[in-house]
């Protein structure tokens, strides 16, 4: 009898504690398991420490802040080629302006007899585009040629240099 009064209250003092902790999950081996399972959520909303956490914060900031910032730089970026583009053509018109003016002088003074006045740069012989003047095609036999660390075409005794005028490629007549 004294056998039977230890061994209870030892297997309730084992067993107790045991019931206590023990869980039956379906997917335990035996159907049973002394602990249940954790259920820890890692990088809740506001949690300051936690990886999730941070790595949350950062992707915002980086959504938030750097797609305005960088945005803000192609949009000034586009505006400056805009600007730029139109100072081109601005400056392309200009120059026509003034060829279509020589050559009606030219054309006055070719009517009336007289000798065209001599002009700043180079005088233009006959058939050659006066300095200044842009070309979309190059003449057949042009040689390209570097002088002072600039690339131009040669063709005869005019000298181009490749300028862009919007998106267009074109040959302004310069002197090297």
């Amino acid at each position: 009898m004294t056998q039977n009064r230890l061994v209870k209250p030892l297997l309730l003092a084992i067993g107790l504690p045991l019931l206590y902790l023990a869980d039956v999950p379906p997917q335990a081996p035996w159907g049973l398991t002394l602990m249940r399972d954790a259920h820890a959520i890692i990088g809740r909303p506001l949690s300051p420490v936690s990886v999730a956490g941070v790595a949350r914060r950062t992707t915002y900031r980086a959504v938030a802040y750097g797609s305005t910032a960088t945005a803000a730089a192609t949009s000034a970026t586009a505006q400056q080629q805009a600007a730029t583009a139109q100072q081109q053509s601005a400056t392309a018109q200009q120059q026509s302006a003034t060829a279509q003016q020589q050559a009606a002088a030219a054309q006055q003074q070719a009517a009336a007899g007289q000798k065209p006045p001599a002009q700043t740069a180079a005088p233009a012989a006959a058939g050659t585009p006066a300095v200044g003047s842009i070309v979309k095609t190059l003449p057949a036999g042009c040689t390209q040629e570097a002088k002072g660390g600039v690339e131009y075409q040669r063709c005869g005794n005019v000298y181009y240099r490749a300028a862009f005028q919007g998106n267009s490629l074109v040959y302004v007549v310069q002197q090297p």
